[in-house]
């Protein structure tokens, strides 16, 4: 079986089982990992011999996909904002769609220093090493209430050299901050609880439900973020908190509750959803 025998059936394989959307990339990415193979190389290998060993290593690989395990936790990791992050089941894996977060994020601390931005909710530290590695002047809190989502943002921050600029914290919310914020940050869970059971089996059966379902509107932890933010943000700070398009609306009516003074409004992402959740507090 040459390479591109193994990608032709993989992908077909992956078609017949439901995952249709991007097979013919999974497969890719299956592959390249099993083969330790960038892109470029692989393809330019495509008619050589798959050996056995790593033919089965490959059919173990794409056992694992097609019983809906995502490919994220399978190779171990995933990229975000052009950075190589581990992944694993302790943690969300990082969507593209949080990377308006990261960019709205990078325009409002730019040019401003001395910099705290604080992530709540950091998962796997995603959006908290992104923001370290491109805003070199920040210093930044990664707040999460699970210690094994921290050990793995603590990887991910090492891997990437910021790990001296980040601070991690094991904590429910801001409640343990010890001082006041310039920008926080946050991706908490806003699916509804009555549509968990509606979700793929690769969210359903294998993300952590904890980082996923915000209970019954999708806003329990968004709320409770909101009330407490007030007390943790400086004057003339923002507040950046991702939403899913149901949550959108009445996400931004407790923000204007919340913070009758500030600029808020709700940004689209690059499908054209309601994502993002921005708030911009007056200078002092």
């Amino acid at each position: 079986m040459t390479l591109a025998q193994a990608l032709h059936e993989a992908t077909e394989a992956l078609r017949a089982a439901g995952i249709e959307d991007a097979a013919w990339l999974e497969a890719e990415v299956l592959l390249r990992h099993t083969l330790d193979l960038d892109r470029a190389h692989l393809y330019a290998r495509l008619q050589e011999d798959l050996g056995s060993g790593d033919q089965a290593v490959f059919h173990s690989l794409l056992a694992r996909r097609l019983v809906h395990e995502p490919t994220a936790y399978i190779v171990g990791q995933r990229e975000f904002y052009g950075l190589d992050l581990e992944t694993t089941p302790a943690a969300l894996i990082p969507r593209p769609e949080t990377e308006l977060l990261v960019q709205e994020a990078l325009s409002r601390a730019c040019g401003r220093e001395p910099l705290l931005i604080v992530d709540v909710g950091t998962g796997n530290g995603a959006i908290a090493v992104a923001l370290a590695v491109h805003l070199p002047q920040a210093a930044l809190v990664a707040i999460d209430l699970s210690r094994e989502a921290l050990a793995l943002a603590v990887r991910n921050a090492r891997r990437h050299g910021v790990e001296s600029r980040v601070s991690f914290l094991q904590a429910d919310l801001l409640a343990p901050l010890a001082q006041a914020a310039d920008l926080i940050v946050a991706n908490l869970p806003y699916v509804r609880s009555a549509d968990w059971e509606a979700l793929p089996p690769e969210i359903r059966e294998h993300e952590p439900r904890a980082a996923l379902d915000g209970g019954p509107d999708g806003l329990r932890e968004i709320e409770r973020l909101l009330e407490q933010v007030p007390s943790y943000l400086r004057p003339g700070g923002s507040l950046l908190v991702e939403v899913g398009p149901p949550q959108a609306a009445p996400a931004l009516a407790l923000a204007r509750r919340c913070f009758p003074d500030a600029a808020a409004r709700i940004l689209p992402d690059a499908a054209g959803l309601d994502r993002l959740l921005a708030i911009d507090t007056p200078s002092p």
